[in-house]
């Protein structure tokens, strides 16, 4: 299994998580042990505004000297942003923002970027959404294209982001680069069984090339209505903890069925929430070590 490491976990974007510049989680990627490095496409690590071509060459030869590869650029898009103010174009300026990370993906050479659908808005009928962002991975995977590059969709936004609607959306798009990276979590999240996870991964065989892992737990959260002098349930609150720890997201069944497809792509890992043991340099290490030695078992 090849390994990276999504540079968002150490970007401190979340309670408690400390951050290292770029340069310095490059290094940290190559001591800690990983085959490659997924990079964050915004501040405070890699953003198009802050990187010229003397930038560009200098960070590609960096990842170069650490013998690292650079497997995928992370986008940040959400193509239903807007969707109720049609007079701004609001697809248009995502897909230029896609097209400018394609062009900063060549430059840096990598031939992927992953990239979002949409969250659903309240009050918008749900086909104009869903058209919007088959509307907006079109445009992307035409910009994407220009510089011969790969996007791959993540079922990670409310839109297509269980595994049969994902499948009729790539279909939609129907465009050889626009794949998808498809993650165990949603599934999961979403209550799939293991033969639906199976089932799933083969449907969508065709399509995918990139997936992420993460592992979190659940905690329990109550409101305490004090005219009834009782408790409701709330929904769960999420917390991440080490891939080798007990969680909620069956990465044995998720991880053998990529096998059984013949997946050649990299599997990366990240810790994109409030950590147990919590954000300090030292345990978010631990944590990146402990993956390491989990996925090792495949």
């Amino acid at each position: 299994m090849k390994t990276c490491l999504h540079s968002v976990s150490y970007a401190g974007l979340w309670r408690g998580q400390e951050s290292l510049t770029l340069e310095q989680f490059l290094d940290k990627a190559k001591d800690l042990g990983f085959d490659g490095v997924m990079l964050m496409a915004k501040r405070p690590h890699l953003s198009p505004l802050d990187y010229d071509a003397q930038a560009r060459k200098k960070l590609s030869q960096k990842i170069e000297s650490l013998d690292l590869e650079l497997v995928c650029l992370a986008c940040y898009n959400d193509f239903t942003a807007g969707v109720d103010k049609p007079g701004v174009p609001h697809l248009e300026i995502q897909a230029a923002y896609v097209g400018e990370l394609a062009k900063l993906a060549k430059d840096l050479g990598t031939d992927m970027i992953r990239i979002f659908t949409g969250y659903e808005r309240e009050g918008i009928a749900y086909d104009k959404q869903y058209a919007t962002v088959l509307d907006g991975l079109k445009l992307a995977g035409r910009e994407a294209a220009r510089y011969g590059v790969m996007i791959a969709v993540q079922n990670h936004h409310d839109i297509a982001s269980h595994h049969e609607e994902l499948c009729w959306l790539l279909k939609e798009v129907d465009m050889p680069n626009v794949k998808a990276a498809f993650d165990a979590w949603t599934p999961n999240l979403q209550n799939l069984s293991r033969e639906e996870i199976r089932q799933a991964i083969h449907k969508l065989k065709p399509y995918i090339v990139h997936t992420t892992v993460a592992q979190y737990t659940r905690l329990p959260r109550y409101h305490y209505k004090i005219d009834l002098t009782e408790f409701s349930r709330q929904a769960d609150l999420m917390r991440a903890v080490p891939l080798n720890q007990q969680g909620i997201i069956d990465y044995e069944t998720f991880i053998a069925c990529l096998k059984e497809i013949g997946y050649q792509g990299y599997i990366a890992y990240e810790m994109c929430a409030v950590l147990e043991g919590g954000g300090t340099i030292e345990n978010l290490d631990k944590t990146a070590s402990s993956f390491l030695k989990y996925i090792n078992k495949f």
